[in-house]
């Protein structure tokens, strides 16, 4: 834990300190910023006050004492409940905009985790409650410059891999070799493997025609189709170093089996790719400005394109999602539709940007990358962008 760029952070915005608590484990984030064992279980309630200036503090059950002891701060200990309420408003002071984990009206629900009754009493005290959605991705979803290295070193190997499966489908189609959905997933896990990647355990999406209309289509041995000349292809794949603190590299990549897709299968991946390109250029503007830029609106200006063009209904899910040692990370997705996410994009972030377009029963298209923005503000794509569909011949 980094208590100076904490207590930093909390003098720009305007807190006057953060409140990390925790019961029976529940707040992985909470414990991943205090760098907290994780083997340790606790089955009382703790807190740690970091204010915005001075020491922190540590509340801790007698019966579990020491489970802070790793933490800077002075100790306080309490037995009654009605003792741990004293001892709360006696840290935390008179008053005062505190920072907890959770986000109003669950905008935000990765972070939104703090217990409504837990909310209510520091209320009742007169304490006012904001958000730590912005520190949370300060401290928790940011990259360090060897992570982004990893993610990196991860594109450079998924992007092989995804050459090397549309490559496979061409060779068992002309080869009038029987290749099945499940059977290329599977081709692209032990490519992983070789090339020292992992998935951890999340395989790669492989979908024939109407099966990716599911955006999480998920292909099985017992239905799976086989691939056949004038079949739409979307392949959806993520993996990381297999090492520690290593981040995932996510993309999707469209192609048709044949030489002349169709004319509306080629239409939404325009649509989609069109959309894609106004997300990053709604995001290049924001940083070069230096505007504020917050994940809902980038999801807005991604999905008008595809509203414009007649196909907002069929663009079910968020235009992107944070990226970290998880697929989805802790940090700003780019959601006004299944969340309002009022979260800021700043440097050490890393996303994805990836518009689709999910026609039930007929075909579907998606097209993702990974975006990343450095401590110069630039807004960097790892990897390259899909511009036309992959025809596989």
């Amino acid at each position: 834990m980094d208590l100076a760029a904490i207590q930093h952070a909390l003098t720009e915005l305007n807190l006057d300190g953060w409140l990390l608590c925790d019961f029976h484990n529940r707040d992985v984030i909470a414990r991943r910023i205090l760098q907290l064992p994780e083997h340790r279980f606790a089955t009382r309630r703790w807190y740690y006050f970091i204010p915005r200036e001075g020491e922190p503090s540590k509340i801790v059950s007698r019966v579990e004492n020491t489970f802070l002891d790793t933490l800077p701060g002075k100790k306080h200990i309490y037995l009654s409940w009605k003792e741990l309420h004293l001892t709360l408003q006696k840290v935390l002071g008179q008053g005062g905009r505190i920072a907890l984990n959770y986000s109003p009206l669950n905008h935000v629900p990765h972070v939104s985790i703090i217990d409504g009754g837990t909310l209510e009493l520091l209320e009742s005290f007169g304490y006012q409650i904001e958000s730590a959605a912005d520190l949370i991705q300060m401290f928790e979803a940011r990259l360090t410059p060897a992570q982004f290295q990893t993610h990196r070193q991860a594109g450079e190997r998924v992007q092989r891999i995804k050459d090397e499966a549309f490559a496979e489908i061409a060779r068992a189609v002309g080869g009038g070799e029987t290749l099945t959905e499940y059977e290329l997933q599977q081709f692209i896990v032990r490519r992983f493997q070789e090339e020292g990647l992992t998935c951890d355990q999340h395989a790669p999406i492989v979908g024939i025609n109407e099966h990716p209309a599911d955006p999480h289509f998920e292909p099985q041995p017992q239905d799976a189709y086989s691939f056949r000349p004038g079949n739409t292809v979307l392949i959806d794949l993520w993996a990381r170093l297999d090492q520690p603190e290593s981040v995932y590299y996510d993309i999707t990549w469209c192609g048709f089996v044949g030489k002349k897709p169709p004319r509306k299968y080629k239409k939404i991946f325009q649509v989609v790719r069109d959309a894609r390109e106004a997300a990053l250029e709604f995001i290049q503007n924001k940083l070069a400005t230096q505007e504020p830029c917050y994940g809902w609106e980038v999801d807005d200006a991604c999905r008008s394109v595809v509203e414009t063009a007649g196909f907002g209904e069929f663009f079910i899910h968020r235009t992107g999602h944070s990226i970290g040692t998880e697929v989805h990370g802790n940090g700003v997705n780019l959601d006004n539709l299944e969340t309002r996410d009022n979260r800021l994009l700043m440097p050490g972030l890393c996303f994805s940007i990836e518009p689709g377009i999910y026609l039930e029963g007929e075909m579907a298209v998606r097209t993702e990358i990974n975006a990343y923005i450095s401590e110069k503000h630039d807004l960097v794509v790892v990897g390259p962008r899909q511009d036309k569909l992959i025809l596989i011949e």
